[in-house]
């Protein structure tokens, strides 16, 4: 498997971004899948079905499963949050991982970035960085920069420079 993120401040357009690029890449014949990470509390569950009250009652692990489709649920309970590798070892093996957020790893990443939002630029102070992709202009930028909605060339990239996802920097 190989990986590439996308980074930027919420609001930048990562996920709509993602939405474009995904169905780009398996229309060229790859494998896809995400990581997303959430800064917040966040349930794929709602109170009054099984799975949250298997939860509630304090199991660990709550696999729900259909002929559509399954999830695993983990509650880390006083665990700490697990890092992008231990993530990484979960998901079944594919071409390309696109992770959202994870800004402070050092896998590479496409910066998304919207002058709208009013945020300061990621890359100058990250090396993983390795393009920017923008809805404007970006003067005097030391990288690539791609229009945010041209999928097929951030498809180009993404291709061109992910890297192993057991890959460790340095």
């Amino acid at each position: 498997m190989r990986i590439i993120g996308l980074a930027g401040w919420s609001g930048a357009g990562k996920t709509t971004l993602l939405k474009g690029l995904i169905p780009t890449l398996i229309a060229r014949g790859f494998s896809v899948s995400t990581i997303k990470h959430a800064h917040h509390r966040f349930d794929i569950d709602h109170p009054g079905k099984d799975s949250w009250h298997h939860r509630e009652a304090g199991a660990t692990e709550v696999l729900v499963s259909s002929g559509v489709r399954w999830a695993l649920m983990h509650e880390l309970r006083e665990e700490a949050e697990p890092d992008l590798p231990a993530l990484l070892a979960r998901l079944s093996p594919v071409d390309l991982v696109l992770v959202e957020g994870f800004k402070r790893e050092p896998h590479p990443k496409i910066e998304v970035y919207r002058a709208d939002n009013g945020k300061p630029f990621l890359h100058p102070g990250d090396p993983s960085i390795i393009a920017i992709a923008s809805d404007g202009e970006v003067e005097g930028a030391a990288i690539p920069v791609i229009r945010l909605d041209d999928f097929g060339a951030i498809a180009d990239l993404v291709v061109a420079r992910a890297t192993a996802a057991d890959h460790k920097p340095g």
